[in-house]
């Protein structure tokens, strides 16, 4: 006879479920790659189907969390799957993501200039179960609008990045998660100033039934790796 302990926890996997947090594809939670960072989540597993929002209010957090999910694209896009872009601002320039392993070609570029605009064709692009992902700038999200998206990704398992450039307080939204990442400054490669990996402060500011946090990250030979393993590293070669 099952304990209270082990209903409980029955009972709080099913609402995962509910909510979108289905068990991953086999191998997909090595894929991702977070380190630490996953942790923050539900089951230590990164969210693949859901909608996960991006707060920029400068064009250097916009500059950085687009690299940020850039990297998080290119292990979403392995065995030659394809997302979509849709940008709001100055068009992306598509070769410098090539630095994060994701071929361009196997991005669709959309440019359009009104949030409305944008909020249709992300919606719309988040039906094809085929995209390993959309990605869409826009400054204005509510929360039916967010409500809408989640609804749509837990139904085609597309994972849904909208990078919101915007500097006005924001309100709550359905998605499973809010971000701010921050550029910092790399290290010295080799002695060679400005020659270091992207690295980035990373704040999980809201996750639904998650842990907040923060956490320092640096885009290393194709994966990520969190700044405090590798500076233990440099002192053990020093050492």
């Amino acid at each position: 006879m099952e304990n209270k302990k082990d209903i409980i926890h029955k009972l709080r996997q099913n609402i995962l479920q509910m909510e979108g947090y289905r068990p991953p594809l086999a191998g997909m939670h090595a894929l991702i790659g977070l380190g630490p960072l996953e942790t923050a989540f539900p089951n230590g597993i990164f969210p693949i189907a859901a909608v996960h929002e991006f707060v920029c209010s400068s064009a250097e957090q916009a500059a950085a969390g687009g690299g940020l999910v850039t990297g998080i694209l290119s292990l979403l896009m392995q065995q030659d799957r394809i997302c979509v872009w849709i940008g709001k601002t100055k068009p992306l320039f598509a070769p410098a993501m090539t630095v994060f392993g994701v071929a361009p070609h196997r991005v669709v570029f959309i440019s359009l200039t009104k949030d409305e605009e944008a909020l249709w064709v992300m919606e719309e692009a988040l039906k094809c179960s085929g995209l390993a992902a959309v990605v869409c700038e826009v400054q204005a999200l509510n929360f039916k609008q967010s409500q809408r998206l989640q609804l749509t990704v837990e139904q085609s398992r597309v994972t849904c990045f909208v990078l919101r450039n915007a500097t006005a307080k924001l309100r709550s939204t359905a998605c499973t998660a809010r971000w701010q990442v921050k550029p910092v400054p790399s290290a010295d490669l080799d002695g060679l100033p400005g020659l270091g990996f992207f690295r980035w402060q990373v704040d999980l500011l809201k996750v639904r039934n998650g842990k907040p946090g923060s956490w320092l990250l640096e885009w290393n030979n194709g994966r990520f790796m969190p700044v405090e393993q590798l500076v233990l590293a440099e002192e053990r070669k020093a050492g």
